[in-house]
């Protein structure tokens, strides 16, 4: 019943009994009401949807209820409200029933909540603040754009405080987190959301020291401070929340950034204690003895290079240089002032100078104590060969005239040698001295005297050859370090011999020799260098030399060398050289005039005919190794490699030879949580 009473209407709608049919929802009388006039609810376990109709009329807008709303609901206001908190009490009474209202073009739709955020329409892109958000109980989508936190982190701190029916979800690509879910909650969201995107680390601090050495100190601080220089949570991996310290050689400074003001304050509280003048020396003035550990350099080298660049400050700096204040000062503290000698048990320097110049050296010893970065270089030899050959002849021989003791001649064809010979062959083919050639053999033979004598032969021969080989000798060395591959045999070549011209006593004759060993084979030695633009500058010397034939004077090689400096880039392959030969051999024999003739003097010759091509090429590729991390990728690739072509290189399986697998080498071993890395396996039977 709708009715006015002083400006105010009155809207009830009371459950009716199954029996009785339910009276017309009050908000049908939509021309008693007037625009804007306060309303009084008094909704009594009341269908939904007649509700939502109530409200449809009353608001002027459409409302669909969704089939699956099913329900009643109690609505009662004590005093008259505005049209829109009467609206906004009806969408908290659905919420409470795990129903929602939500508008999306003009049409406003009453659905489950759960699936609300897949119809809401409003989205508000928000770096700051809760602008532009809906009423309190409509369902909203709002990004937030993060300054300083992680959006991952954010997720696991906000999802506990969004409904169930609603959804959170992160953006790694801008830093943003997409979140669904009632105006009001999002409005809360956001005020914690703005607390906690706030800057973690502190601002840059560069803390000068008097007494201490920075390269020497920073590490040491770090490891004082230890699982502390985090601010991260317990379990969880940020470098954004670390402490950073990075020494400074030039000026002795300490650059800090700390990840918050407590580690900050104990960071500088610890380089306060450790920065003082050593004990017995409160000024550092006199002169003091220095040990100084190296990491990757070696002492020896870097004693003599540093002991060349003190004596060579002296002599740029002469004693008594005129227009140079001080110069035979300096001069004379350079050349007697300092000393450095190396312990070669230690790698370490041991350095005799004052704080000002021991200093210095230290400056410069950092910047050569540098782990080098590595060089893996795989040369590749390829080499393709074909061989084709082919031999045609015939040949004969006749007797001719009547036998007897008589003088008889022959007549016929005789062209090759041993097998192919046809008197070679007849002679000693019957006890097997001469075996026939190659191919086809085709001949006739007579009966004389009980003896058979070969008459008529006939030979054709085509055959065809070629290989593939393949050598790829791999190196890993050291930037500007020299390194060599060797693979082969360790020949012996006779230099020298002499025997004696008379016998001994014994009557035995003494020979000597004198023998020099070469090896043949492979030979790779290459020597880079890597330069700033990512090149590398290969000096290289290849040589692939083999035994051809052993003569009365000592073995004959082949060999082929390389030798070039080239500049490739990281990881490019690059041509050293090669060679493409193509060679032709024609042999022919036959009886003049009559082997000229077409077609028919072919029964009086032999010919035979070859070619043989050789292509071969040296191919390189440089790969820069820069850390200990891309080092073990590219040797366990390389170990994976072999295991493969050892697991495809087992035997067939066989049950009369029980032996049905060869060693096999186990699985890449990984490196153990401490960082020691697990041993390797004996190989796999």
């Amino acid at each position: 019943m709708l009715t006015g009473a002083t400006g105010v209407f009155d809207i009830n709608l009371w459950a009716q009994s199954p029996a009785q049919p339910k009276a017309a929802p009050a908000a049908r009388a939509t021309p008693a009401t007037r625009s804007g006039e306060p309303v009084t609810l008094n909704f009594q376990a009341a269908e939904i949807e007649a509700v939502a109709r109530t409200f449809a009329s009353i608001t002027g807008v459409n409302v669909v209820v969704d089939p699956r709303v099913k329900g009643t609901l109690t609505l009662i206001t004590d005093k008259p409200v505005s049209r829109a908190v009467a609206l906004g009490q009806f969408v908290a009474a659905l919420r409470l029933q795990g129903f929602t209202l939500v508008e999306s073009g003009g049409l406003y739709k009453v659905v489950p909540e759960a699936d609300a955020k897949l119809q809401s329409g409003g989205v508000t892109i928000l770096e700051s603040g809760n602008a532009n958000l809906p009423a309190g109980n409509q369902i909203a989508t709002q990004i937030y754009k993060l300054n300083f936190e992680s959006a991952n982190n954010l997720v696991a701190v906000l999802r506990p405080l969004i409904s169930p029916n609603n959804t959170i979800n992160a953006n790694p690509g801008n830093n943003s987190l997409v979140i669904t879910d009632y105006a009001d909650n999002l409005r809360r969201i956001g005020r914690i959301i703005a607390a906690l995107d706030v800057a973690n680390a502190t601002d840059v601090q560069v803390i000068a020291l008097q007494h201490a050495i920075a390269v020497d100190l920073a590490p040491l601080v770090l490891r004082l401070i230890g699982a502390s220089a985090s601010a991260a949570p317990a379990g969880q991996a940020d470098t954004s929340f670390k402490t950073t310290l990075i020494a400074e050689p030039r000026s002795n400074t300490l650059i800090l950034r700390a990840a918050n003001a407590a580690q900050l304050a104990l960071v500088r509280s610890l380089v306060d204690k450790l920065d003082q003048p050593e004990a017995g020396n409160p000024n550092g003035l006199a002169g003091n003895i220095h040990v100084v550990h190296l990491k990757n350099g070696d002492a020896t080298k870097l004693a003599a290079t540093l002991r060349a660049a003190i004596s060579g400050s002296a002599v740029a700096t002469p004693s008594g240089a005129p227009g140079v204040p001080g110069a035979a000062a300096v001069a004379t503290q350079a050349t007697t002032g300092g000393q450095i000698q190396a312990d070669v048990a230690s790698n370490s320097l041991i350095i005799t100078a004052p704080e000002p110049q021991y200093r210095q050296l230290r400056a410069v010893i950092d910047k050569l104590d540098a782990r080098r970065a590595q060089v893996f270089v795989e040369s590749m030899i390829a080499e393709v060969r074909t061989d084709k050959a082919a031999e045609f002849g015939i040949q004969w021989q006749g007797a001719l005239g009547q036998a007897g003791d008589g003088v008889i001649g022959l007549l016929g064809t005789n062209f090759g040698a041993a097998g192919k010979n046809i008197l070679n062959l007849a002679t000693g083919g019957a006890t097997g001295a001469v075996a026939p050639g190659k191919g086809l053999n085709y001949g006739a033979a007579r009966k004389t005297n009980g003896i058979y004598v070969l008459g008529f032969l006939a030979n054709f021969l085509e055959s065809s050859g070629s290989g593939n080989v393949l050598s790829t000798p791999n190196l890993l060395t050291l930037d500007n370090e020299e390194a060599k591959i060797t693979i082969g045999q360790n020949v012996p070549f006779v230099t020298g011999q002499f025997t004696s011209t008379g016998a001994t006593s014994s009557g035995t004759v003494n020979p000597f020799q004198t023998i020099e060993r070469k090896d043949v084979g492979l030979t790779l030695k290459v020597k880079p260098q890597i330069s700033e633009n990512g090149t590398v500058k290969l000096s290289i010397y290849q040589e692939v030399s083999s035994v051809a034939s052993e003569s009365a004077n000592g073995p004959t090689t082949n060999k082929r060398t390389i030798e070039t400096n080239v500049i490739v880039e990281d990881g490019a392959v690059v041509v050293l050289g090669g060679l493409l030969q193509d060679d032709y051999t024609g042999n022919q024999e036959k009886v003049p005039g009559l082997g000229d003739v077409p077609l028919f003097g072919n029964l009086f010759k032999s010919e035979a005919r070859s070619r043989k091509k050789t292509n071969l090429m040296v191919f390189l590729r440089p790969v820069v190794v820069q850390d200990a991390r891309a080092t073990d990728a590219l040797s366990i690739s390389r170990y994976d490699l072999m295991r493969s072509g050892l697991e495809a290189a087992q035997p067939a399986p066989s049950s009369l030879v029980p032996i049905n697998a060869s060693a096999v080498l186990p699985p890449a071993p990984a490196k153990a949580t401490s960082g020691v890395p697990a041993p390797l396996a004996a190989p796999v039977q």
